[in-house]
């Protein structure tokens, strides 16, 4: 008897947590694809100055490899 009454309080107090404003959800679905699309553009751009990076990295190491065995 006290766990259903105790779940029937918890259920009571969430009621009031649970209802949604439908301008809220109106405008998180319409705002979704902007955001996916901002959220690819942002991925993309860290992705290319990674890239960037590991390649400038790539080329200072193989200019200190090739200087440890060839010597001018």
């Amino acid at each position: 008897m006290k766990k259903l009454i105790l779940i029937g309080i918890i259920l009571a107090g969430m009621t009031g947590y649970t209802q949604a404003d439908a301008n809220k959800v109106i405008s998180d679905v319409t705002s979704a694809p902007v955001k996916l699309h901002n959220h690819i553009q942002s991925e993309v751009e860290k992705a290319k100055e990674y890239q960037k990076n590991s390649w400038a990295g790539a080329k200072a190491q193989l200019l200190r490899l090739k200087a440890k065995f060839i010597k001018n």
